[in-house]
């Protein structure tokens, strides 16, 4: 909890054109307020920041009221252009990062009023001064600041950050750990976020902590960023976010201190009562410290001298004009008195409940509803337009009732997200206040108030996902631009743990359908992205789950198939192929003839991930009848690249070249430019192929315009993947490239190989690097260097094997053996070339097997 939110939050913190307050939502009337509260902050700042050093020098020396009144005059002009200038309050740009991309710049806006803590910024500023002089040798500059609840430790850290942001300009990350409530955020997910932060596009399952800590360590490599970890749980939970990079710092708070190896520990205690009195000036307005010190001071000593209590106090009186300060004072301390009979949750200070408590009397019945509300949600923080849900009101209303409750100090912004939207949280002292509230109020009015709130999460889920991919949610899926495909990816980016947490709630309060609803949504933003693999693979199975409760056999059948999908993307192919074949039996029951047709396709693919061709192949031919039945071209398109792919594993690349030109044709006519991309990669391979067979039938003429028109193939698919930052996809590309063979530019593939690995290694594709090392291995076969390349296929050999993928293990194998061949070593071509067989024949691929039994044949064995 900052010091003194108030409603008009600093602009621009986190984004060039945004502000705190919704300005999209409020009319012109209030739009020009806001524009005066902005010039006036400067000297009502130093009004309240003048009164209040004037005060608490007069306790030292006297000094006539009028003078001193002339002398709060006087100086606000100077502090409050001093405040001004000092708090950021102004408009920033994000800096960009050296690949020219905008640095992330998550850090929370400053609080408006932050007063004091002189000493600690002092301390703070000689630390990170004396690390700036470091060798690149250091660790990182680690710093925590510990101390009881409410004491302002975020708010420290956030105005620190601001200070030193230009110090870190590859960006500033920042996460709620949310120590302090009962489900604190793991460190897995929290690297997840920095990682898709530094766009970072995780397109296979990086694994478990373990592995997503090298992929942190791999891209926080030569970078400066600055980190900032709040409201920490212990030790273990800050551990896995700390970079190796001596040019990154990390900031965390916490309730206690976390003993880390190497940490700078600060301990923050309460206001001292000058401090105290200032921020109540801050909010309360000077002209009211003036009239009445001895009760201000009363109103300090009562909040236990606690930033959080002060801010909540200070900020009623702000909307208050009308009470004195005696006044506060005087209920402040009947409250106290009340608390002192009552039974209080010791996870709350007494000084906390008794300002909240005043603070929360004082509200409308509808701003003490819309606390209460809040609390129920187990979001980590919510975007505006929530508030309006929970009421049932209209948004702009419900944003006028959030932010009533800003200027109570009892909610607070939490900054702004990557869609350019503010965002808010309650303290987590007042969320336990008004949780037990809340268990006051009729059942069934607050579940009916967070069903609204689902259902508010699942038409803006669907909305995302349709954006990013309208081919998976209906026949003929309208096309959607690029920028809104953009747009879709940054709301998940946003939303993710917040709609995994209403996805949870859905399910507690055992609301089937709308559980299934939202799972839907985010799996299939989840499969178009391919990211987000541990969360993917746990909502596709409440998904699963929730369709089975709701009794609705269609709504099962798909989410079978989100499953299924997940699972192949994972490696789990039996378990894959379990779901979508039980998926296709209720489509053909239903009569759905095109979930039906997905179902087919997604066999298809599966079996042939698994080696198994032929049973593929009758299944993808089934789904392209079945599309084409359907009208349906993009998906019938799609699939026939798929069956091009297995073409090409059985050597009959005529074939996979009519069925991309057909796929190429749609795609180009339909102006989808990723599906275009993807075919471009394939077409590229097959037209490789057939040029290879052209060199080895000795039409050498022949064969070096294939190679040539290979090679711009991929390279147009590779710069159209480029463009759009898909790494993964221009990794593929780079890969094909390296596998064109032609023997005029052996050394060049080499390097698209190369820089292939570099790609799959950030992006931590485990397989990938796998399969790209069958790329190397037989890159460097054909460039004569025998012993490197068989190091490199006993590496993919290695990869598949620890993978458990048999089929691509068995194809390394094969290579392996052919490599000894090609170099004359027929003995050691012997043994990869059996164990290749072994694989094969378990798998029942006849083809592997023929084309193994050749090369043993080769080997004389």
């Amino acid at each position: 909890m900052g010091y003194g939110w108030r409603k008009p939050c600093p602009i621009g913190l986190n984004h060039p054109r945004k502000g705190c307050s919704l300005p999209g939502d409020l009319p012109d009337k209030r739009r020009k307020i806001r524009r005066k509260l902005t010039w006036a902050a400067p000297f009502s700042a130093g009004l309240a920041a003048a009164a209040a050093s004037v005060l608490t020098a007069s306790m030292e020396w006297e000094i006539p009221p009028a003078a001193k009144v002339g002398v709060t005059f006087g100086a606000a002009v100077l502090v409050g252009l001093t405040t001004w200038a000092t708090t950021d309050s102004r408009a920033r740009r994000p800096a960009l990062t050296a690949s020219g991309s905008l640095a992330p710049a998550q850090w929370p806006p400053v609080p408006e009023h932050f007063t004091g803590r002189a000493e600690s910024l002092a301390d703070l500023r000689a630390v990170f001064s004396e690390r700036r002089g470091a060798s690149d040798l250091s660790p990182p500059l680690v710093v925590s600041v510990y101390g009881r609840g409410g004491v302002g430790k975020s708010a420290l850290m956030t105005r620190f950050g601001q200070e030193v942001a230009a110090w870190y300009p590859d960006g500033r990350l920042y996460a709620d750990l949310r120590g302090g409530v009962d489900a604190p955020v793991s460190p897995d997910e929290v690297l997840m976020g920095f990682l898709r932060a530094l766009d970072v596009r995780l397109t296979t399952d990086p694994g478990g902590l373990d592995e997503l800590r090298k992929l942190w360590l791999t891209w926080t490599k030569g970078r400066k960023i600055l980190i900032g970890l709040d409201n920490a749980h212990d030790a273990a939970q800050v551990k896995p976010l700390i970079p190796a990079e001596p040019g990154c710092a990390v900031l965390v708070t916490s309730r206690a201190p976390l003993f880390l190896d190497g940490t700078h520990d600060t301990r923050l205690g309460v206001f001292s009562e000058a401090h105290g009195v200032e921020l109540l000036a801050r909010l309360a307005g000077g002209a009211r410290i003036v009239e009445d010190l001895e009760s201000a001071k009363e109103v300090v000593r009562l909040c236990d001298y606690l930033p959080l209590a002060i801010n909540i106090c200070g900020g009623r009186l702000a909307t208050r004009e009308q009470w004195t300060m005696r006044e506060m004072a005087g209920r402040l301390n009947d409250t106290r008195r009340r608390l002192d009979q009552l039974e209080v949750a010791p996870t709350v200070d007494k000084s906390v409940r008794a300002s909240v408590q005043l603070s929360y009397d004082d509200c409308t019945g509808m701003q003490r509803r819309l606390l209460r509300l809040l609390s129920s949600l187990t979001a980590p923080d919510v975007p505006g337009w929530v508030a309006g849900e929970l009421l049932d009101i209209s948004g702009l209303d419900g944003s006028d009732q959030l932010e009533a409750l800003i200027d109570a100090q009892l909610a607070e912004c939490s900054g702004t997200d990557q869609t350019g939207t503010m965002r808010y949280r309650l303290h987590d002292l007042v969320r336990v206040f008004a949780a037990e509230l809340a268990e006051q109020d009729e059942a069934e009015r607050r579940r009916a108030a967070v069903e609204r709130v689902l259902y508010g999460y699942r038409r803006r889920a669907e909305e995302a996902a349709q954006n990013r991919w309208p081919q998976d949610w209906s026949r003929g899926g309208r096309q959607s631009s690029a920028d809104g495909q953009v747009r879709a990816g940054d709301w998940l980016n946003a939303e993710r743990l917040s709609l995994i947490a209403m996805i949870h709630q859905a399910e507690q309060l055992r609301l089937w359908e709308l559980t299934w609803g939202l799972a839907r949504a985010f799996c299939s933003l989840c499969h178009s992205l391919r990211a987000y693999w541990a969360d993917w693979v746990a909502v596709a199975e409440l998904g699963r789950a929730a369709a089975e409760r709701t009794g609705d056999r269609r709504a099962l059948a798909i989410a079978l198939l989100d499953s299924a999908s997940v699972h192949g993307g994972l490696g789990l192919r039996e378990r894959a192929l379990e779901e979508a074949e039980r998926a296709l039996e209720i489509f053909t029951e239903l009569g759905e003839s095109w979930w039906a047709a997905r179902c087919m396709r997604t066999i298809g693919m599966t079996l042939f991930s698994d080696g198994h061709l032929d049973r593929a192949q009758d299944y993808l031919i089934g789904a392209i009848t079945a599309f084409k039945g359907e009208e349906d071209l993009w998906w019938m398109a799609r699939t026939q690249r798929n069956l091009a792919e297995m073409r090409m594993a059985e050597r009959r690349p005529e074939e996979a070249r009519d069925l991309l030109e057909d796929a190429l044709e749609i795609f180009k006519r339909d102006g989808n430019r990723y599906s275009e991309a993807q075919t471009l990669r394939v077409y590229g391979e097959v037209l490789a192929a057939q040029a290879r067979g052209e060199l080895r039938a000795g039409d050498h003429r022949g064969a070096a315009n294939l190679f040539t028109r290979a090679g711009f193939s991929l390279d147009r698919a590779s710069e159209m993947f480029k463009q759009r930052g898909e790494l993964w996809e221009e990794a593929r590309c780079l890969r094909a490239a390296g596998e064109v063979g032609d023997p005029e530019n052996g050394l060049r593939e080499l390097d698209y190989v190369r820089r292939a690995d570099d790609i799959l290694v950030a992006l931590g594709d485990s397989w990938g690097v796998a399969r790209n090392a069958v790329s190397a291995g037989r890159a460097l076969a054909r460039l004569g260097r025998t012993e490197e390349s068989a190091a490199e296929l006993r590496r993919a050999v290695e990869g598949f094997e620890e993978l458990e993928d048999r089929w691509w293990m068995a194809r390394s194998l094969r290579y392996l053996g052919e490599a000894h061949l090609d170099a004359g070593a027929r003995t050691a071509a012997v043994e990869p070339l059996e164990q290749a067989r072994e694989i094969y024949r378990s798998l029942g691929n006849e083809a592997g097997m023929r084309r193994t039994l050749e090369l043993l044949q080769r080997a004389g064995h």
